[in-house]
């Protein structure tokens, strides 16, 4: 009796399982419609034209979807996306963030007189004030790490990257995974926020 029982409980975890994976696929078909609304400041195919908004063209699938349920939740704060947020459905986020991960990202370029600067911050960060490497998280080509959560950066706005890092270091921004970025962003000086959100803009 008790085998029996065992059998079935464990048919009906496996149920829940499948159904919540279900529950959990993205249509990049019906992410392509829903965009429609993005466009404006995302830009069609996820590239945006203005720079204090960001590409989501090749950004982590469950990275977006976080992002979108911070939004909706309020855990992230931005006037304009917890609004557009608020009317999305989980599988909405999910459609929306397999359309956007399956476009290719158009990169930028890094100024010159910031280059060196920046790939330091980015690949050595800096000791003495106890700034770790960007790349351990990000890595080495600024893909990120999706299943540590941690955004791909390579080709993003340089002043979209540079806006988060103030909102991080002021505590306006705070959906960070263990306050990992508060508390690096507040070690950093301005001129290094700048240098290595350049550097991020021309890494390919």
């Amino acid at each position: 009796m008790m085998k029996k029982i065992s059998l079935i409980t464990a048919a009906v975890l496996l149920l829940n399982i499948n159904l919540t994976s279900a529950e959990i696929i993205g249509d990049a078909k019906k992410g392509k419609t829903l965009s429609a609304t993005c466009a404006a400041c995302h830009g069609i195919d996820g590239n945006s034209p203005n720079a204090q908004w960001p590409k989501l063209a090749g950004q982590h699938l469950n990275y977006i979807v976080k992002q979108l349920q911070d939004f909706k939740s309020g855990a992230r704060e931005n006037a304009i996306m917890n609004g557009m947020a608020a009317t999305l459905s989980e599988q909405d986020m999910y459609d929306l963030a397999s359309y956007y991960s399956s476009e290719a990202i158009k990169g930028g370029t890094t100024k010159a007189d910031l280059v060196e600067l920046g790939e330091k911050i980015y690949r050595a960060g800096d000791k003495e004030i106890g700034v770790p490497a960007c790349m351990a998280c990000h890595g080495p080509a600024g893909k990120g790490n999706p299943s540590a959560m941690y955004p791909a950066l390579a080709g993003q706005h340089s002043a979209y990257i540079a806006n988060q890092m103030l909102l991080f270091q002021t505590d306006k921004r705070a959906n960070d995974k263990n306050t990992v970025m508060r508390t690096i962003a507040k070690l950093m000086t301005q001129e290094q926020i700048e240098a290595v959100s350049s550097y991020l803009q021309g890494l390919r």
